[in-house]
């Protein structure tokens, strides 16, 4: 774990410390999106330091050739990968002739801040020209609109603290850019076209491809408004435009320079209409200035916290790594584009491709569900009914029936090139499905179940059904060759986990057929004999267990290894990924992530609590945590089964993972999928809301440290606000029809305002 970079506030991500070595951890943190693109906050003048100069465009994205000596059958012909785009907020700074960057200069009182109340970026220094002349105060805006998707504004402004400066400064659209994953360098773009004027504008295309996905045309252009400077003379060069403005300020004098750039892609706007489309953008925002444009910016984000923001009092470290994770999932996603889904890493690095895995399904529809409209969890269930064909195609691959849903995807198809991961974590498949049932659980609402969500259960029970193997020796169904949640176990037999969903996806679909309408039953074509056996195999599915310790037991082998405690490992290995051999890692007992407890999360009401305490007990001390997704499971079951000392350590663990780089990766970009772990450690564990049978469900504690926590959540229709302190929990029914639930144990009608004194 880095030493802490950014001070402790609860609303502001703030440090006073110029990044060097940290530099790219630092653009990590202070990325920022708005669902149409985002950025990692790179320095707009440009840093000849370590960096990682990153802009990506939501659904644009490259089918990279996997570069491997071992081509297999069924191997993905791609690597799907987010690539990095034009960058837009370039602006060069010069003064008496001496370039500005920060890794150079001589720079003073430094300070860089991400204000989460309305995701403005701002970065201010004081610049003592090597030559003497002049000591100059530097201060740069922006802020990406969620008023207007397309739109990114910016404010430079120069003041001289002492002595004369003659100030360039250089706005304008880089297209020479390059991602840092990268085979041998490669360049993702070519230009189309270009112009600088008024309006400059650059048009971009990706390079073709032989795997037959769509081609992507990107447009930026910008316009700018200057006080104090005039316009000297136009960069006009291959994938490079823009503009020279110069001035000149003494002592007490300022200039300032505001740029607003669109960003229009093919994904919306044919090629041909882009630069009119960007225009029109550009000339619409003239109208208003930076200030005004900010003000309408703050208004929608009030909006988005008054609806999902935790308060924490007594606790501003905690307070301030849960808004921080609520502002990076509102900044990535929230729902105004359907054909959009959430990547591991958002707009803020390239690692995992930066496409569709699993998490979202396990980690981010129940956190949707609460916190924004049904429509947009709904929104990501259909995506992944729109990509049926898609899983169709990954499981013909391997030579199964059914569905097989891809490990990482933008388009249904498989694009990860790792054979344990492509043909082996085929539990993501369960996780659909769980998706599936959790939102009509949730909603109450079963049109999505008994509609293109039963098409999508029937295919997955199709994959399942043939994936399984009879053992004769056991009489039992088993699954072999698989990787669990763990990843630091590959090609185990009978993972518990796997083979726990596979049975219940069984079980679940064939339910649902027996439930759905006579018609609805026909028209999704499943035989009854064919039902009858998904039943066979979910009544007989083996599931390893061991008698003595009585515990689910992870894959057939694992009690067998040497099963030294994380404890006793010498604190300098870890991560263990990073230390040690991925051969290392295979034979050791250590899980990196949630596995067992995985599953007894997901289906909390199958197991006693006993039973979620033993296995708890006996997995907890094996796991290492080095998978982001790990700490918020563990939180809420460490409150299930009473141990609050370890949840709140897990909450405070996955709620500060990225401000406190605990597993020492943050510079790759943030873990946006698991930033939903925060508040579900503090909703699900601390506040223990869960729905179980149809009955919203509270076991509500606040942990000592803390003087009280509230929060805000929808349930089918209603909108509950909550909060509680040592002496009581306290419900506020916002709005909506009053709701039955169970506050430990004790049935309520949650109508107005309810108090419930806790012991």
């Amino acid at each position: 774990m880095s030493a802490q970079v950014f001070d402790v506030d609860p609303w502001m991500i703030t440090t006073s410390t110029l990044p060097q070595s940290d530099a790219r951890f630092v653009e990590s943190i202070t990325s920022t999106g708005n669902g149409h693109m985002g950025m990692r906050g790179n320095f707009e003048e440009g840093f000849s330091g370590t960096t990682h100069q990153g802009t990506y465009l939501a659904g644009v994205w490259f089918p990279d050739k996997t570069r491997v000596g071992w081509w297999k059958n069924g191997y993905p012909q791609y690597f799907g990968k987010v690539i990095n785009a034009t960058n837009i907020i370039a602006i060069g700074v010069e003064a008496n002739g001496e370039t500005l960057d920060l890794a150079t200069s001589n720079i003073s009182d430094f300070h860089l801040g991400l204000d989460m109340h309305n995701a403005l970026l701002s970065r201010s220094f004081t610049w003592a020209l090597a030559d003497g002349s002049a000591r100059l105060r530097i201060r740069f805006e922006r802020f990406l609109s969620v008023v207007t998707a397309e739109l990114l504004f910016q404010r430079v402004a120069v003041t001289s603290l002492t002595g004369r400066a003659d100030v360039i400064l250089t706005p304008g659209l880089d297209g020479d850019v390059h991602n840092a994953d990268a085979n041998y360098g490669e360049q993702f773009w070519t230009e189309l076209s270009r112009g600088a004027g008024d309006i400059s504008h650059l048009t971009t295309e990706t390079i073709e491809n032989p795997f037959g996905t769509p081609r992507f045309t990107v447009t930026c252009a910008f316009t700018t408004e200057a006080q104090g400077l005039s316009l000297h003379s136009s960069v006009d060069e291959p994938l490079h435009v823009g503009a020279r403005f110069i001035g000149t300020v003494s002592s007490g004098d300022s200039v300032t320079l505001e740029k607003t750039t669109a960003v229009v892609t093919s994904r919306d706007v044919p090629e041909s209409e882009q630069l009119a489309h960007a225009s029109s953008l550009l000339s619409k925002a003239s109208d208003t200035g930076f200030d005004t444009h900010l003000a309408a910016q703050t208004a929608a984000w009030k909006t988005r916290w008054d609806r999902a923001d935790i308060e924490i009092l007594g606790d501003d470290a905690t307070q301030q790594g849960v808004r921080f994770n609520l502002f990076q999932l509102f900044s990535t996603y929230y729902g105004e584009d359907t054909r959009l889904n959430i990547g591991p890493k958002g707009f803020t690095g390239e690692k995992y491709g930066g496409a569709t895995y699993w998490d979202t399904e396990a980690y981010l529809v129940p956190f949707y569900l609460a916190l924004a409209k049904p429509e947009v969890a709904r929104a990501l269930l259909q995506y992944r009914f729109d990509q049926l064909d898609g899983a169709k195609h990954n499981a013909r691959q391997q030579g199964l029936a059914g569905a097989l849903y891809p490990m990482v995807t933008f388009t249904g198809v498989e694009c990860h090139n790792e054979w344990e991961i492509t043909f082996e974590e085929i539990h993501r498949n369960g996780a659909i499905a769980w998706a599936i049932y959790y939102y009509t659980l949730y909603t109450g609402d079963r049109s999505y179940l008994e509609g293109d969500g039963l098409e999508v259960l029937v295919e997955i029970s199709r994959f399942w059904a043939d994936r399984v193997h009879f053992s004769q020796r056991r009489g039992q169904y088993m699954i072999h060759g698989v990787t669990g949640p763990n990843e630091y176990e590959n090609n185990v037999n009978n993972n518990w986990y796997t083979n726990y969903l596979a049975s219940w996806v069984l079980r679940y679909t064939a339910q649902t057929l027996d439930e759905v309408s006579a018609e609805r039953r026909a028209r999704a074509a499943v035989p009854e004999a064919e039902a009858a056996h998904w039943r066979d195999i979910s009544s007989n599915m083996y599931l390893p267990h061991d008698d003595v310790l009585d515990i689910a037991v992870q894959h057939d082998t694992f009690l067998d290894k040497d099963l030294t405690p994380v404890a006793q490992l010498d604190p300098s290995i870890r991560p263990l990924n990073q230390h040690w051999s991925w051969d290392r890692i295979l034979r050791s007992p250590y899980i990196k992530q949630a596995d067992v407890l995985q599953g007894m999360y997901f289906f909390e009401d199958d197991f006693s609590v006993d039973e979620i305490a033993r296995n708890f007990a006996f997995y907890e001390p094996l796991t290492v945590h080095e998978s982001s997704l790990s700490a918020s499971i563990h939180a809420v079951l460490a409150a299930r089964i009473g141990d609050r000392d370890k949840a709140v350590s897990f909450s405070t663990h996955t709620a500060r993972l990225d401000l406190d780089n605990y597993n020492n990766d943050t510079e790759d970009g943030l873990h946006i999928t698991s930033m939903s772990g925060g508040w579900l450690a503090i909703v699900q564990g601390f506040a223990g809301m869960r729905v179980f049978g149809g009955t919203l469900t509270f076991r509500p504690f606040c942990p000592p440290q803390w003087q009280q926590y509230s929060f805000t959540a929808n349930y089918r229709g209603a909108v509950l606000k909550v909060s509680v302190t040592s002496t009581e929990a306290r419900f506020l029914l916002v709005e909506g029809p009053a709701i039955t639930a169970t506050v430990n144990g004790v049935e309520y009608e949650l109508g107005g305002e309810t108090v419930v004194p806790l012991s």
